[in-house]
């Protein structure tokens, strides 16, 4: 079994400017490639072509995120406001105050995961026991991943520590290790690191003998002969099922290493295999926008994805993928900087010298002002 402590840090993240495009292009990138594929979704690739032909570009009419994006985004928003200090119990308030205990939207809470993990929330159960139900296997960890290697960027040890704690209140297993693999995949990438170093940071990850491992390296060993050969590599010949961690994420590393990194072969391999190919491609696109910016996506594609319409999350509503990635990449002036280490101790109690510091200053910095003032049960859209 693989262990996270031993993983070797990516190359160090460029300088500030470089990452900030990094982390636009990785969630960015991620709301392009879930728009993209949603269309395509448990469709088989004879289906798509026999509708489409070959998937070039948009083909709804008004593309937007599902709730790949939307998961996202809640993820997204929950690390920025704990950052390292993530625990099991942020996570599950969070999940209760804007999803489990809000008004849901048309999609009632997503996938088969999801839903379980809301039945199970609402029925009292906390993590890990709420992650205890039948589609604990699921890629819903892995949709939302992606800032969790946005904000470890160089650190695919960290991110696979950090996604964990998240999807310890959903996921279990296999679920777990697609998370890890994706989150670590994108902490690489977004060091500036090439597509055999990302796939080597996500297998470090996972233990070498799960199915998850397994399915990765079948789709990379084959992703030189193209999509067909990945497809056939991973999937499972008439399992109904097509949310499966163990085969999205390999699809979408296939997907990502079948084209070298490069954004639009990447995004357009996984949504043409079809399967669920949402997520897919959101992963492919987080991976492949990661590691060429948010310069390498097609400014058409970019532009149509706009605020979240919160059809899955309504909490979610009016909140933008690039907002989140530079919550997740934000610049502090170096004198007034508040790092995690130097406000929470060890146990996760806010140190005392620490408030004081902060204390002294809140009025002329506002980083002190929303440490000083959040409140520690919320989610800070």
């Amino acid at each position: 079994m693989a262990s996270i402590a031993c993983v070797p840090s990516a190359p160090a993240p460029g300088n500030a400017a470089e990452l900030r495009d990094r982390a636009r292009g990785a969630l960015l990138g991620l709301a392009v490639g879930d728009a993209l594929g949603a269309p395509a979704e448990n469709m088989k690739p004879s289906e798509i072509r026999a509708r489409w032909g070959r998937i070039t570009g948009y083909v709804a009419e008004k593309p937007a995120g599902t709730d790949d994006t939307e998961y996202a985004i809640f993820s997204g928003l929950l690390l920025a406001r704990h950052g390292s200090a993530l625990t099991p119990a942020h996570v599950e308030t969070a999940w209760h105050k804007w999803i489990a205990d809000s008004d849901e939207g048309p999609f009632r809470g997503a996938g088969f995961s999801e839903r379980g993990t809301l039945e199970n929330l609402r029925r009292g159960l906390a993590a890990p026991i709420s992650a205890q139900h039948r589609h604990a296997w699921s890629d819903g960890l892995a949709m939302r991943a992606a800032p969790f290697g946005v904000f470890a960027a160089g650190r695919p040890a960290e991110a696979a520590r950090l996604v964990a704690i998240d999807g310890s209140v959903s996921h279990d297993g296999e679920g777990i290790y697609g998370g890890q693999a994706v989150a670590a995949g994108v902490a690489a990438a977004m060091a500036g690191a090439p597509a055999i170093a990302v796939v080597a940071s996500a297998l470090a990850v996972v233990p070498d003998d799960s199915w998850t491992a397994r399915s990765l390296r079948r789709a990379v060993a084959v992703a030189h002969r193209g999509e067909r050969a990945v497809r056939s590599a991973v999937v499972i010949g008439g399992y109904p099922w097509t949310d499966l961690a163990p085969e999205a994420v390999a699809l979408a590393f296939g997907a990502y290493a079948a084209a070298d990194g490069d954004f639009v072969q990447a995004v357009l391999t996984a949504v043409n295999m079809g399967r669920d190919a949402d997520t897919t491609a959101a992963v492919a696109g987080a991976l492949a926008g990661a590691t060429r910016g948010a310069s390498a996506i097609p400014s058409d594609w970019a532009a149509a994805i706009g605020p979240a319409r919160g059809s899955c999350l309504p909490s979610m509503r009016g909140h933008h993928v690039l907002d989140v990635a530079d919550l997740l990449t934000a610049e502090e002036d170096a004198e007034a900087a508040v790092r995690q280490d130097d406000l929470v101790a060890p146990d996760g109690v806010v140190r005392p010298d620490a408030l004081v510091r902060l204390e002294g200053r809140a009025e002329s910095d506002p980083v002190a002002l929303y440490v000083l003032t959040a409140d520690e049960d919320e989610v800070r859209p």
